[in-house]
């Protein structure tokens, strides 16, 4: 069959002309997908939604992440984890712990996620991000409602203790350096949209499973476990 070199409706209407700058490059354009936002999150039966955990090392954010990411596929949801440590095995894998590469490292976190956001996914991180400064430019690139802010409350006293991968013993023997908590700042969420503490209201240690009913509690309030 033959058809022309023309472009049809719907392609038309992904293509203008205007082009402009972005940093260093040149003759940049936004295009927009054909399929909208909201058609994909019809499809899922969910709300795209970026939950960014946020803690010290050991705080057990990997853990809650993990543990909610399962409660999430168990309710048909589709999700997709991006841990800090799994990151830097390929995208990160040219930074290092410097102010400037953790800067770095989050933004490419947060433009990847609101990636995935925006089509419909459920997307959870899993990064110290110790700086209020790099966690705020993340949240203000997100549409409102995209970016939930999920603090691990953990005291630094229980984090040590539990030192899974012996980073703090390392740090405080001086073997590593810019450690966040021992030798780099980690500055706390002023209004994240859920705080998680190590121990419940009775004084009894929150379990994992704990905290991620906790978070599916406040998406179900917040309607995002189904769709538009």
């Amino acid at each position: 069959m033959h058809q022309s070199g023309g472009m049809n409706e719907s392609q038309e209407r992904c293509v203008t002309s205007d082009v402009y700058d972005v940093g260093s490059a040149t003759n940049i354009k936004f295009h927009d997908g054909m399929v909208p936002r909201e058609t994909k999150e019809k499809l899922l039966n969910q709300k795209g939604v970026i939950i960014w955990f946020t803690g010290l090392s050991g705080s057990g954010k990997s853990t809650v992440a993990c543990t909610l990411e399962h409660a999430l596929a168990a309710r048909g949801k589709v999700t997709v984890l991006l841990d800090g440590d799994n990151v830097r095995h390929g995208l990160n894998s040219n930074l290092g712990f410097k102010a400037e590469d953790r800067e770095e490292n989050i933004r490419r976190i947060g433009e990847v996620s609101k990636l995935f956001a925006e089509s419909g996914i459920i997307t959870l991180t899993s990064f110290i991000s110790p700086y209020r400064a790099d966690r705020a430019k993340v949240r203000e690139r997100m549409a409102k409602g995209d970016f939930l802010e999920v603090y691990m409350r953990i005291p630094i006293e229980i984090c040590e203790e539990r030192d899974p991968k012996g980073l703090y013993k390392a740090a405080r023997a001086g073997k590593i350096k810019n450690f966040t908590g021992i030798d780099d700042p980690y500055e706390e969420p002023e209004n994240p949209e859920i705080t998680l503490d190590a121990k419940d209201k009775e004084g009894n240690m929150a379990s994992a499973e704990d905290m991620a009913a906790e978070i599916i509690r406040y998406l179900e309030e917040k309607t995002y476990l189904q769709g538009p």
